[in-house]
């Protein structure tokens, strides 16, 4: 699979975040937790933005206003520029359906968490597995991930209506507005997923799911983008994951 990314092999890193604020909150403290270190001074560096009021993803793609979101973030990219960070990190699924423009908006380089969760599925899982995507009504009918799916062999299994409703419930009634991270709801969407729809994988393709901590057994059977997003921001800067944490693990 040549899905070659050319980013900066160590540095600084920029987090264009608030999409949502509790994601991105999870996002620092998983970086910190995931890194090999002992000391301050063995953390990478990190300018964090967490600009909340970017216009919601979902309706953005929906209205078919992608300048409404691209102009708001022009400023952080100019922020991030200034600040001279090596590579950007962007801890929002629905975002990269406007990966290309953000791209073609700086010159550094924005760290693709669709391509390298694809990445990691196919690693870890092989060819011809089945996988489905657990993410907003945005990322789902806009494809973001059909699209980068089609570099690699495997299945991706489309749910049923019903799914994604309940999906949207926990996205944003239970982690955006009420910060509610119970895992029941999600964990009986990925027990349909595996037995009804036999999936193999499930992708945690929203980074408010990734606020919602699950048991060992559901863990198993998911990817969670958010945590492939940080550990190559962390490879990425010249550090080392944890092993415990490693989500680059092959089957």
């Amino acid at each position: 699979m040549d899905q070659t990314q050319h980013y900066s092999s160590v540095g600084s890193l920029g987090i264009l975040g608030g999409m949502g604020p509790k994601a991105t909150a999870v996002f620092f403290d998983r970086i910190i937790e995931r890194t090999q270190a002992e000391c301050d001074q063995e953390h990478m560096d990190m300018l964090i933005l967490n600009h909340a009021s970017i216009p919601d993803r979902t309706e953005t793609i929906a209205t078919g206003e992608k300048e409404q979101f691209l102009h708001v973030i022009a400023k952080d990219f100019a922020l991030f520029e200034h600040a001279n960070v090596s590579n950007i990190a962007i801890p929002c699924n629905t975002s990269h359906y406007y990966f290309d423009e953000m791209q073609q908006m700086t010159s550094i380089p924005i760290i693709h968490m669709i391509d390298e969760t694809w990445k990691v599925v196919y690693h870890k899982y092989g060819a011809g597995s089945r996988a489905a995507i657990l993410a907003t009504n945005g990322t789902v009918r806009a494809g973001v991930y059909a699209k980068s799916n089609q570099a690699f062999p495997i299945q991706l299994v489309e749910h049923d209506e019903e799914i994604q409703k309940q999906v949207m419930d926990i996205i944003y009634n239970d982690v955006k507005s009420q910060n509610n991270c119970d895992p029941a709801k999600l964990e009986s969407l990925i027990d349909q997923l595996i037995n009804r729809y036999e999936c193999d994988c499930i992708i945690l393709a929203c980074t408010e799911l990734s606020c919602i901590p699950l048991s060992e057994a559901y863990s198993a059977v998911t990817v969670d983008a958010m945590n492939v997003l940080v550990d190559r921001a962390i490879e990425l800067s010249g550090r080392t994951v944890k092993d415990i944490y490693s989500t680059s693990e092959t089957k």
